[in-house]
This record gives structure tokens, sequence and C-alpha cells, in this order.
């Protein structure tokens, strides 16, 4: 159902005709996220640069029962940020300022649209930094981060999104602004900024975050082991962790990865390894250096091949540079890709390492593994070519294949990217009939006419929607279909 004129109008009317992407070639700039496999364009782009803006937009959207699909840069992994059923995209790019930065009480106060990396680089100077790091933080938003909960690969020693988010500011899809949380962390009453980060826009748009502010370390220390298998990387990383410490991140790349990585951006990662284990400790400089000395004796009982440790800060950045654009790099070795995201025990890293190598076999794909080894989150990106039906038939069948190996060990089906349109389905191979009922009964609290970012983060059945024959989603009553 195309927007008519005179709706048109009013969107240019509340961010002016420059706020509003309406052209064909326009529009198909907002058609998917990072994860290609799923495109969707919007009937409209709209971009505002205030909360009031954004209240407006979505009130008159709930008026004329137009779906509603938040966007922030447009980095997520799951089809967050794309319109299956069209509608008004409100996109927060031009929301992108400092509010306050308050060291007193280390914590500051951004616009949903800043870029993750541009915090810590606002405050560094000062001895302070924002923790959450997603590999995309050199182009991720906060707000974005906050909507998905998003991780990274220092969560395991600091933890992830939720973890740094003190309050937020909100437009709900009712068209309310509501201020969950502040500055004072022990507050009275439910946990509602709790419950809105990580829920993907399905409840509102994000247009404010404030954030805990971390002192940076005295010391950091980053190393790079290498093995000759997978098997013996990831009993290095159950050994690291049994033994108590905990480092600042502990990642794990495979040899068909650091193939890809060394092709494309000459990280100084040793050819003809299995695996390499990426290892940073960061703390009081004595305490680093004598973990330092257990973390070697603890990799040497796996038989590394080798075991070296970044000289300065160029070196470290340049394995640090390597590990984030990981995912960029794939495109060396297939066209197309397909990323999981699910979650393993940590005890459990070495049986599903197995597992999934077998899955690649049997399917025939290549699958390179780069994840998050510390606290079990996998990140199998598995290969293809969307020219090849019957590639991309086993490619999906294999990413399937590797989620019921994880949860059948006790893991979830997702640690960081989150649900959206990619993952529904697989929910209620983790949760209950009567949990996701739950969760759906809190969304329509929150989002009662069903317009905010539908098809997303629940399953159809637990929302009260239902496929109709040509693909279009029946949405619950009130909604645009």
């Amino acid at each position: 159902m195309p927007l008519t004129r005179q709706f048109l109008r009013e969107l240019e009317q509340i961010v002016g005709p420059e706020g509003v992407v309406a052209t064909p070639e326009g529009r198909l700039t907002y058609e998917c996220d990072m994860h290609t496999f799923y495109k969707g364009a919007p009937d409209a782009v709209c971009l505002p640069t205030s909360t009031e803006q954004v209240a407006a937009l979505v009130r008159l959207c709930l008026r004329e029962g137009v779906p509603v699909v938040p966007r922030g840069s447009g980095t997520g992994v799951i089809g967050g940020a794309m319109a299956p059923h069209g509608g008004v995209m409100i996109s927060t790019t031009r929301m992108n300022r400092i509010l306050e930065v308050d060291l007193p009480n280390r914590c500051a106060t951004v616009e949903p649209g800043l870029i993750n990396l541009w915090l810590t680089n606002a405050v560094k100077d000062q001895g302070f930094f924002f923790a959450p790091d997603p590999s995309s933080q050199m182009v991720s938003s906060i707000g974005g981060n906050a909507s998905t909960n998003a991780g990274g690969p220092h969560c395991l020693k600091y933890g992830i999104t939720v973890n740094h988010v003190l309050g937020l500011e909100v437009v709900t899809g009712a068209g309310e602004v509501v201020r969950l949380g502040g500055k004072v962390q022990d507050r009275p009453g439910y946990d509602l900024t709790g419950i809105a980060v990580g829920s993907e826009g399905t409840l509102g748009i994000v247009t404010g975050v404030t954030v805990r502010l971390l002192h940076a370390p005295e010391a950091v220390k980053t190393a790079l082991a290498a093995f000759a298998s997978l098997d013996d990387a990831s009993e290095t990383v159950s050994g690291i962790i049994a033994a108590g410490i905990i480092p600042a991140a502990l990642e794990l790349l495979d040899e068909t990865i650091i193939r890809a990585i060394e092709a494309g951006i000459g990280a100084g990662y040793p050819k003809g390894a299995g695996a390499v284990l990426l290892i940073e400790l960061d703390g009081p400089r004595a305490e680093i250096e004598a973990q330092a000395l257990r973390v070697t004796e603890l990799c040497r009982a796996h038989r590394p091949l080798d075991i070296r440790v970044a000289r300065d800060e160029a070196e470290r950045a340049l394995l640090w540079k390597g590990r984030k654009e990981a995912a960029g790099a794939i495109g060396r070795l297939a066209p197309n890709w397909v990323l999981q995201d699910a979650v393993v025990p940590r005890s459990k890293l070495p049986q599903i390492m197995r597992e999934v190598q077998a899955i690649a076999a049997q399917h025939q794909v290549l699958i390179a593994n780069v994840f998050h080894a510390g606290d079990g989150n996998l990140h199998p990106l598995i290969c293809f070519d969307d020219r090849q039906p019957d590639q991309v038939a086993r490619a999906i069948e294999a990413n399937e294949q590797v989620l019921r190996a994880c949860l059948a060990l006790g893991g979830s089906v997702t640690g960081e990217h989150g649900v959206g349109l990619d993952k529904p389905k697989s929910l209620s191979l983790q949760y209950a009939a009567s949990d996701l009922e739950f969760m759906a009964r809190l969304r329509r609290v929150f989002d009662p006419k069903g317009i905010m970012n539908p098809g997303k983060l629940l399953p159809s059945h637990a929302c009260g929607e239902a496929v109709r024959p040509g693909g279009k989603m029946a949405l619950p009553e009130g909604a645009w279909v």
C-alpha cells in the first residue's frame, strides 16, 4: 500500500523536505542491513534531528496504521533494520551529538546516532572509555547497539551493552516519550531499562542513551597464540577460564579466516596455523604481568606453534584490525556468506567446533570460524555463491544445523546480534509457548497497535501474526497490512 501524497506532505512538515527520502533509488539504499539475505525497501525514510520530531512521526504513523521501522547505521546482521512490509523507516543518523559528559559520575548522555567509537575518542584523553566494542564499532551507532544489546570482543570481562546502559529516552509505539533509568544506578520499580535494551525497535525508538564510562586500565597486554588445530585452541580457551583468569578478550580464528585476513589486511597472523587465539589482558600492571606468565603456561600445555606478544600499540592495533575486519575479508573466499550467532557453554567449545567441522563436511560448504571464544559465542561464516541455488540451500541447512547443535549443548540462539527477521522461528526451540506469549503481551503494552518493527524478534504465532498467501503478514488488529 503506497503512501499517499498527503501523508508524504505531513512527513515533510515534521522533518522538512530534506528529511524525507521517497525516491525509488533513495529508498533502495535502505532495503537491507548487513544481512543482505533479507531485503525490503520502506515506502519512505525519515531523518529526524530531535526526539520531538521522532514522536511526531510515530504519532502520524499510528494515526494512519503505517508500520515504523527504526534504523541506526544499518550495521546489524539479522535483518532487523529493513522493511519487509514497507511503511516508514525512521533513521536516527542525524541525531549524533554527545549531549553531556559527566566524568565525576562516570557517565555520558548521547543521541542514538552517535557512532560507538566516537564516544571513546571523546573521553580517552581524560583516561576513560566506553567498554562495549562490537566489531562494527567504527560505524555502528550507540542507539543500535542498545536496541540489539550488542556485544563485542571485550564483553568477556566488561559485559554486553545492557551492563553499560544507565538510562534511555524512548518514543514508544503509542507515540509517548518515556525516560527509563538515569544516572542513579539503583532505582525503585521495574527494570524497564533492561527490558528496552535488546528489544530491537519492537517497543519503540531510542532517542537518547545515558551510558557508563570506565577508567582506562593501567596496562594492556595483547598476545597471539598459534595452534595446529581448532581442537588445541578450543582446549586452551577452556583451560584459561578454568584457571580463574578472565581476559579482557579471548578470540579464536581458524585457518580459513586467517588466510582471508592475511590476503586482505596483512595483520601478521601466522600462515599455516590451524587456529589462533587473540588474548588480551588488562588491569593493574603487576597483575597483568603475573597473568601473562600463567596464560603462557596454559597455552604451552596445548602444543602451540608460536606465542608472541604485541611489542607496541601499533602492533596491537594491527592484530585487532585483523580480527575486527574478518567478516569483510571473507569476500576473498566467496561472494556471499550467512553468519550464525549461537552460543554454547564455554566448556563445550571443543565439542561444538568438532561438530561444526562435521557439518561443513556433510553439506560440502566452506565454513570460516571467528568468534568470542571466551564466552562461547560462535560466529561461523558459512560461504556460498547465491548464483548457485544448490549452494544456497546447503548453506542454509548447514546454518540451521549449527544452531540446533548449539541448543542441544545447552546454548542459545543468539549471543549478541539479536533476533531480527532472521531468527524468530528459532525462538520456539529455546522458549516454551507460554514464555513467548508473555513476551508478546509485554510488547503490546508499549506498542498496542503493532506498528513498531512488525515481523521482528518474536515468532508470528506469539504476536497473533500469520503469513497470508503471497507472503504478506497479517499484523495485530489495527496495524497496517
